[in-house]
């Protein structure tokens, strides 16, 4: 891992807390409390956007880095359970961002700012959607609760100087700590961001506060509370080895009791039992990410073996080994299997998705272009869908109309780096070059290069013939650029490109 990776990191830390004055705790903790310390001056210290462009930061890391699982079906799923929690949690004052990393450690972690990252192997492991539900809501409540944050102040009670060095050496030393020559850099960056959370111990009363208020964000929801407590009891009853333990992180960052068990299955039954059956796309996207996060030959070769047994005959399963063979470069085996699946079951988005995936994977543009236009017209501007048929209308050399789709999409949700680079080659290719720019530079923006956007968005700006509203809105993002850039910081660290901050 090159050294500007961690400065980066560092550099945006610092000049985002250089202007910030940390005051002592308090003394009263909150476990003599009844209700959470969110208003002690310590909490104060730290705005809140402040705390959101660190986590920012992080997050643009690990996309930059590839570790974020970036599949639309995959990303759109755990979004809408995020948004399911974070909008019954109990202050709104935080835009939650919720995201599958590729890692099969079975392990969560929050960032500041909202930004909650679930492993794939956790996700993999859990027994049913009240679980994963209750893992997120864990990890909503450290955000809510403004865990990290209090626990950096409590640490650094001489100030800026020893919380930066206290960062640095939390960055540095989990690269060091994960000393795996033929690890990839994003599973060190990975490895990064399970650091700092485990290293930042939760104190015991934060654990059984997040516990606290996760379970009742959970059961607002509509989740069964006393999923929490039941599954981290699996994970201690199945709790491996010592020389297996860091499969099983969670554990770590997240130390258990027989105490801390009994609270939240108490805290859970004073709730009372809430009925909640898994969704289809809960099931689905567990098989999914199989194929996802691991060798798809191997996934195919799992679901041949479950057919050779008896089994391998639910929805899940079969949609399982359809997505596997696609992605083991035999798109024409999928296509049966998926076009069977939607006429049993013709609401299911993601079987559209993916048969127009088989059908563009094995030339057939006209049946993959086809089929997403029905699925478009029956689930209007749903995301994974859009995504996949702006995608086949490019291969079709209908470059124009994937742009239009996309930015009518963009208008309602923000786009993720992928989808923004996404855009922009659907505009380049439709000869609509200033708009291509203007993506481009979002797509920087989002990984926090910011030199490279201003470079796009200076292009731009002098191409002849810019309509009044493409001036408009380039010169606008050229200014908050420009804006962001740090100048004449001293204690700013640039990186290779020069850039060390990025957009809110």
């Amino acid at each position: 891992m090159r050294l500007w990776r961690i400065s980066t990191v560092l550099a945006s830390l610092g000049a985002l807390l250089a202007s910030v004055s940390f005051a002592w705790a308090t003394g009263l903790s909150a476990a003599e409390q009844d209700l959470p310390d969110l208003g002690s001056p310590a909490t104060a210290a730290v705005s809140l956007d402040e705390e959101y462009q660190v986590g920012l930061q992080w997050s643009r890391q690990m996309r930059a880095q590839g570790i974020v699982i970036e599949d639309p079906e995959v990303a759109d799923y755990i979004q809408q359970i995020g948004h399911s929690l974070s909008s019954h949690a109990e202050e709104g004052q935080h835009q939650f961002n919720y995201m599958v990393v590729r890692d099969p450690a079975i392990n969560a972690f929050a960032m500041p700012g909202g930004f909650i990252a679930i492993n794939s192997g956790l996700f993999i492991a859990t027994r049913n959607e009240n679980e994963l539900a209750g893992v997120m809501a864990h990890e909503t409540a450290h955000v809510t609760q403004r865990h990290l944050v209090r626990g950096l102040i409590d640490q650094s009670h001489s100030g800026l100087a020893s919380t930066a060095a206290m960062l640095a050496a939390i960055i540095l030393g989990a690269t060091a700590g994960r000393n795996n020559p033929n690890a990839a850099e994003g599973a060190v960056l990975a490895a990064q961001s399970a650091a700092i959370q485990h290293q930042i111990n939760y104190t015991r009363s934060q654990e059984f506060e997040a516990d606290r208020v996760g379970i009742g964000t959970m059961a607002s929801a509509g989740y069964d509370p006393l999923a929490m407590a039941s599954f981290f009891e699996q994970l201690e009853r199945n709790n491996p080895a010592p020389d297996r333990m860091r499969q099983i992180e969670f554990l770590i960052d997240h130390p258990l009791s027989a105490e801390r068990v009994a609270e939240a299955r108490n805290r859970a039954a004073q709730i009372g039992r809430i009925y909640h059956e898994d969704s289809l796309s809960y099931r689905l996207m567990r098989e999914r990410l199989r194929t996802l996060t691991e060798d798809p030959v191997r996934v195919r070769q799992y679901y041949q073996s479950l057919i050779k047994n008896g089994g391998g005959q639910s929805v899940e399963e079969r949609y399982g080994k359809a997505v596997a063979e696609i992605a083991a470069k035999d798109p024409a085996s999928a296509i049966p299997e998926l076009q069977a699946l939607i006429k049993e079951n013709p609401r299911v988005t993601q079987f559209y998705g993916a048969l127009g995936q088989a059908y563009l994977a094995s030339g057939q543009v006209k049946e993959s272009q086809a089929l997403l236009e029905q699925a478009s017209g029956l689930f209007p501007r749903n995301v994974p869908i859009t995504i996949r048929l702006a995608d086949t209308l490019m291969h079709a050399g209908d470059n124009r109309r994937a742009q239009a789709l996309l930015d009518d999409l963009f208008n309602q949700v923000e786009p993720t780096p992928n989808q923004a680079k996404l855009i922009a080659k659907a505009a380049n290719a439709a000869g609509n070059t200033a708009d291509s720019y203007y993506y481009m530079a979002d797509f920087y923006l989002m990984n926090g290069d910011l030199n490279m956007a201003s470079s796009q968005l200076q292009v731009a700006l002098g191409l002849p013939d810019l309509n009044p509203i493409q001036r408009a809105r380039i010169s606008a993002m050229l200014e908050e650029v420009r804006a962001a850039m740090p100048k004449n910081r001293k204690n700013t660290v640039a990186d290779d490109n020069g850039g060390s901050n990025g957009r809110h």
